[in-house]
């Protein structure tokens, strides 16, 4: 077991879904923790409960911009990563993207820290593989609507693999699938919250393309830790590492649980599958077994039903 007390961690993007639940464990871990976020899609009350602890410390910054402090390791979390947040601004996404990599890369190699590139598995596209291993180059098309995303995490990954040849930099690259849990955001278009906001109205549930497209939810503790121990591997364990669920099961299939778990009386409807969406994605996790001796241990039924119960509290409130 690592000594972690007194290493200062980094998190970009500390404030969103992913960076806050990531946050929360470092601190659990005895690490100290400098959440940086320019609150574009995160929120401070995903780590509002994290203020009061002293080892924690929260900033408002930009990634596009340089940033210094003095920090042992780095978590680049920080890009918008839902269909409606990212396509709402998409040449700041690439920016996010790819000048974010340019300056946390920099910081890292200034400071011969070890630093985490939180890619995805949108690097696949509309995959010809399935499911996909990190071999697979992927089928992506870089002049579509998603290209802002798939194209600008392609291009971070190409950067820390460069800085990690050219200038011998400690890299960890996880290319994470479908994330679903507690803090998500209850506007951000993704499937999951879609159909669990929708069901606690008693709104339609949207199938787009009859909801026959598959998808591998993992819930958000599985993901952080695959997330961790990829970071705390040895050196020589770059990545790409896929982190995520290989249970695949259909949009349509997901739809039926949330309505058997709430309860609700909610209708389907359908409705175009939108442009570039794609129809099969499952990763295959043979490496991170292999190499970091984890998989999911939530099942869909359990993560949803603690996704459900945050997001009832939250229309309780009317935050939603």
């Amino acid at each position: 077991m690592q000594d972690l007390r007194n290493k200062r961690a980094l998190v970009t993007g500390g404030a969103g879904f992913l960076g806050s639940h990531l946050c929360e464990r470092l601190l659990a871990d005895g690490q100290e923790v400098l959440c940086v976020d320019n609150f574009f899609t995160g929120n401070k009350r995903n780590v509002q409960h994290l203020v009061a602890d002293t080892n924690f410390e929260l900033l408002r910054h930009d990634v596009t911009f340089s940033l210094f402090v003095e920090v042992d390791e780095i978590y680049n979390f920080a890009c918008p990563a839902s269909p409606v947040q990212y396509q709402h601004d998409p040449v700041q996404t690439t920016k996010t993207s790819v000048h974010g990599a340019i300056n946390m890369l920099g910081l890292a190699k200034r400071l011969d820290a070890r630093i985490l590139q939180a890619s995805t598995s949108e690097v696949y596209g509309d995959p010809h593989e399935h499911p996909q291993r990190e071999e697979y180059w992927g089928h992506v098309n870089p002049v579509g609507i998603r290209s802002c995303y798939d194209e600008g995490k392609r291009c971070a990954e190409t950067l820390f693999f460069d800085y990690h040849r050219q200038h011998g930099l400690s890299i960890k690259v996880a290319r994470i699938f479908n994330t679903y849990g507690p803090r998500m955001d209850p506007n951000d278009g993704r499937v999951v919250s879609n159909f669990v906001v929708a069901a606690l109205r008693g709104e339609p549930l949207v199938l787009y393309g009859e909801g026959k497209q598959t998808r591998a939810f993992c819930y958000v503790d599985d993901l952080i830790e695959g997330t961790v121990r990829l970071m705390r591997s040895p050196c020589e364990v770059t990545g790409p590492i896929n982190l995520g669920n290989p249970v695949e099961a259909t949009v349509a299939e997901l739809a039926e649980i949330v309505l058997e778990l709430t309860g609700s009386k909610s209708e389907l409807q359908v409705a175009e599958l939108p442009s570039d969406d794609p129809v099969r994605r499952c990763p295959d996790t043979r490496r991170a077994r292999e190499t970091l001796d984890w998989e999911p241990a939530t099942s869909l039924k359990d993560g949803l039903a603690k996704t459900i119960s945050y997001f009832d509290e939250l229309l309780q409130r009317g935050a939603a």
